[in-house]
């Protein structure tokens, strides 16, 4: 797809984009309050489709659940609410569900792998991480972490469905449950849930950043042996941590001093690349060579 510029109609900063499971639509979150929903293809550009208005604050990230659950799109504010939103009819929105468990700002929210279940973590200001799970019945379980980070959590990502190394479809009758989070205390935790309780599953934290870690990402497995997650951070480092096992200490390495904070990581879906935005306005992508050393691709300039 040739690059594209997209107006949003926002009347604010735009603090995140998600693109849908099938690439055809964006939802984007603004300090004006609202989400946009913009359909995109290669022919005719991009067009508004629809403004979900509800949220009281700037909307600090938006999240698609997997198409196999409906056409879903979850938000978190500064309000401290997070808002699930159902499509009826195309580009018809409404409220499914409003959590109102947290006290201070949503600042990030993350859907777990389709194997686990319709199950959405949230991080918020008051320090504590949330995990609500849809039932059968149409209610929702609420499972949560306190004081994961207690000055703040800043971001949450979900480990794999399947453990590292695990042939495919051979652990989908018990997928793994895991959470990565990163704080305002410039540390990065990785959680399990055991038996219903979610402990912490790394010690101790993994700390190598010294300022808030803006962000945090599990990388897709596919197979490989290791557990990989990339942390971004306010002092303009990005940390590549990975474990061979459970259990086993994780070790992290500088992937590039920006200089610059680094606002978000992501992976691509095989896992191989690494994209990061930051402080200059620009993303780059990397790649780890067979070394181990972090090659700088290309870079997107914004």
């Amino acid at each position: 797809m040739p690059p594209q510029k997209i107006e949003t109609g926002h009347q604010d900063m735009v603090h995140d984009v998600a693109m849908d499971y099938y690439g055809k639509r964006l939802a984007t979150a603004s300090s004006d309050a609202t989400i946009k929903i913009i359909g995109i293809s290669n022919n005719s550009g991009s067009r508004l489709l629809a403004t979900l208005t509800g949220q009281r604050g700037p909307v600090w990230q938006v999240g698609w659940a997997h198409p196999k659950f409906g056409s879903i799109l979850a938000s978190c504010s500064y309000d401290g609410l997070v808002i699930l939103w159902k499509e009826g009819n195309p580009n018809e929105w409404s409220q499914a569900h409003v959590f109102t468990d947290h006290k201070s700002s949503v600042n990030s929210i993350a859907w777990a792998p389709h194997e686990v279940g319709l199950c959405l973590a949230c991080g918020s200001s008051d320090g504590d991480i949330s995990v609500f799970s849809a039932r059968l019945d149409g209610g929702w379980d609420t499972s949560r972490i306190e004081q994961a980070h207690p000055v703040g959590v800043t971001s949450v990502t979900w480990a794999p469905a399947m453990a590292p190394g695990a042939l495919v479809g051979s652990s989908l009758l018990d997928p793994v449950q895991k959470l990565a989070s990163g704080g305002y205390d410039n540390t990065v935790k990785v959680w399990k849930k055991t038996d219903e309780i979610w402990k912490m599953d790394c010690f101790p934290a993994l700390k190598m950043h010294s300022d808030w870690v803006r962000d945090v990402a599990w990388a897709p497995n596919l197979g490989l042996p290791k557990s990989t997650i990339a942390s971004a951070s306010q002092d303009g480092t990005v940390v590549v941590w990975s474990v061979a096992r459970d259990g086993e200490q994780w070790e992290g390495k500088v992937l590039k001093d920006f200089k610059t904070p680094v606002w978000r990581v992501s992976w691509s879906l095989t896992g191989n690349m690494l994209a990061l935005a930051n402080g200059n306005n620009n993303v780059t992508l990397w790649k780890e060579d067979v070394d181990g050393e972090w090659q700088h691709v290309t870079t997107v300039d914004s």
